[in-house]
């Protein structure tokens, strides 16, 4: 097979391979950097070999040396945007296809890496300690660690972490114990090993004054004090879904699953990092309805973790599946109607992705190209619900859940411990079909991959459970003002919180309400008061578009108090929007820049289309 290229990376990964990283870091609070040595084993794939390309943004680099010797160095001119720097070695030697050589770095972060952000006390839950965390998906590991920042190639690292006393690291990996540090009574040393491996984007460190709770077998959750036990409670059910994907998906050989409550500036509901996944405390509800976040990375943990796009274009084949696989835990524990009611709303969480970007945006393709493009301005919903939604049209066309759920299973044996195209996908699933080969000739691959907008299918969900939840919005779109006093709470007094977010995501898809409308609303349904995330998210959206003065400082308020993307931007563009408080957004948005973490930042003064060299 022709060797793979990554437009993203500046490594040579068809000419050599890192296999194994052994890291040491000081976390320097007072300064915002790691300083850092990462000794990594690398499998030369070619002949006459002696130039090591890696990636690198913001580094500096302090030393190299190749097993022992020193190797010159040099770092290339930083690109613009996200690519950073190449970092070209020269071996003191030549090496043949099959050899090996440590290579060991000494090199320091710099205070505005993008994959790190130091929190001040304050920007803590507890006030008195700082908090240092990592997120390094898709391209940001390459400003914590010099590597091969691909999905394409994977490794097991060892770590070891030296913190002040008072503060606990977890990483993505396996604890191996701790030690007073030798060279400073105040510090300590954690040590960390991943013996499974996984790509560079899926390193992750989490400092901060910690604790943690037993929730299952090989379960805990940790976050500061002021969370722990709600996470304990919401995240009960943590070894039951493992359970369920198991029997779905085939054994979990990640050994532990601990969930990890970040502080509210974290930019995602989740991230997948082996071992220790990260979660959004918006998830927090207080009653489990938004513990389907956490099904969600579980199932990473076979299609992402174990199984990985090959480069960032592919990203569907990580997340559409995971989708897949949420749901069908969904299935296992709440039943097909469940299912089919999470399909309806990822639908129109497409149809808002598509409209915000536009129907022929090329973001929009299920296999975009990032040629140009930072895969942070490529993130969207799009990737999630069209990959599912063709993965759903497959199970339909080829025999139902169970038959589909077959291919899926075979699919993450067949690429378990590597990384996939679109295209090995596809060869794989017509070998794995190849007696229904003329049903899968008729699907529109070309439509589904390669054409921007709507999938050229929309897939006929059972609606049982939205029913009640489309009738409600209707009544309030058609009602007349004279109409709003036949309201009452009885309305939603059966409604589940995935109903309300259900009523509110339909209505926010037709012409905004007037404000008679949302006024009797509140006064009706009280959402204002409701503390699950997703329902007040919408509810505000609503407000906002009906031009509800009053909620203005409301939304700007969630859009600050949590720095989750799904939310902040959203919130932001509609106050935005609202001509008279356009103002008012820009100067609120530049008031807490520096509490949200650095992609989050950039992301809302692209929305706001604000100058950024000027912030």
């Amino acid at each position: 097979m022709a060797p793979i290229s990554d437009p993203c990376s500046f490594s040579s990964f068809s000419k050599c391979v890192i296999r194994h990283l052994n890291l040491n870091f000081y976390v320097d609070f007072d300064n915002h950097v790691l300083k850092a040595k990462v000794a990594m084993t690398v499998e030369v794939l070619e002949d006459k070999f002696s130039l090591l390309t890696l990636d690198t943004k913001d580094l500096k680099i302090l030393k190299v040396s190749a097993n022992g010797q020193d190797a010159k160095f040099t770092l290339g001119e930083q690109q613009q945007g996200y690519k950073g720097s190449p970092l070209d070695i020269t071996l003191p030697f030549e090496l043949s296809r099959g050899q090996h050589v440590i290579m060991e770095i000494e090199y320091e972060t710099s205070p505005r890496a993008s994959a790190l952000q130091w929190l001040s006390p304050a920007q803590t839950a507890g006030k008195k300690h700082p908090y240092l965390f990592s997120q390094c998906q898709a391209t940001h590991c390459r400003t914590m660690v010099p590597c091969q920042d691909t999905p394409s190639v994977k490794h097991t690292y060892y770590a070891q972490v030296s913190v002040p006393k008072e503060l606990i690291a977890v990483m993505s990996a396996l604890r191996d114990g701790q030690e007073p540090d030798p060279s400073d009574n105040n510090r300590i040393i954690y040590r960390f090993r991943q013996p499974v491996p996984m790509p560079s984007y899926l390193i992750a460190i989490v400092v901060g004054a910690l604790e943690s709770r037993e929730v299952g077998p090989r379960t805990r959750v940790w976050s500061e004090k002021e969370y722990v036990d709600k996470a304990a409670f919401e995240f009960s059910e943590t070894e039951k879904m493992l359970k369920i994907a198991e029997n779905l998906a085939g054994p979990y050989v990640w050994g532990q699953y601990d969930v990890l409550v970040l502080p509210p500036s974290f930019p995602y509901g989740g991230m997948e990092n082996p071992c220790v996944t990260y979660a959004t405390p918006t998830v927090l509800a207080g009653d489990r309805s938004l513990a389907t976040v956490i099904a969600h990375e579980i199932s990473h943990s076979w299609t992402g973790n174990l199984v990985t796009n090959k480069t960032w274009e592919h990203f569907w084949l990580n997340e559409g599946h995971t989708v897949y696989l949420e749901r069908m835990i969904g299935r296992a524990m709440e039943g097909e109607q469940f299912r089919q009611f999470k399909a309806m709303g990822g639908w129109k969480e497409l149809q808002e992705s598509v409209h915000q970007l536009g129907p022929n945006d090329g973001r929009t393709n299920l296999v975009p190209n990032l040629q140009e493009l930072d895969p942070d301005d490529a993130y969207s919903s799009v990737p999630y619900e069209k990959g599912f939604a063709l993965l759903y049209h497959l199970e339909e066309l080829l025999g139902g859940p169970e038959v589909f759920m077959g291919f899926v299973k075979s699919y993450i044996q067949m690429f378990a411990y590597g990384s996939a195209t679109t295209e090995e996908w596809k060869n794989y699933l017509f070998t794995y079909f190849k007696d229904k080969v003329d049903i899968l000739n008729k699907v529109d691959w070309n439509g589904w991959m390669h054409t921007p907008g709507m999938p050229p299918y929309k897939p006929q969900y059972d609606t049982t459970l939205a029913d009640a939840c489309i009738a409600l919005s209707q009544r309030w779109v058609k009602a007349k003002d004279a109409d709003l006093a036949g309201f009452s709470k009885e309305d939603i007094k059966d409604f589940s919180s995935h109903q309300l977010i259900e009523f509110l995501a339909l209505l926010l898809l037709e012409e905004p309400l007037t404000l008679s409308h949302v006024k009797r609303m509140q006064e009706v349904y009280n959402f204002n008061s409701v503390k699950n995330s997703e329902i007040h998210f919408r509810w505000l959206r609503l407000c906002i578009k009906a031009q509800w003065e009053e909620a203005v400082p409301l939304a700007l308020k969630m859009a600050t108090e949590q720095g989750r993307m799904k939310f902040t931007r959203p919130l932001f563009r509609d106050v935005y929007k609202f001509d008279k408080f356009r103002d008012e957004a820009i100067k609120t948005f530049k008031e807490h820049k520096d509490e949200m973490h650095p992609v989050t930042a950039i992301m809302v003064t692209r929305d706001l289309k604000i100058d950024s060299t000027g912030l």
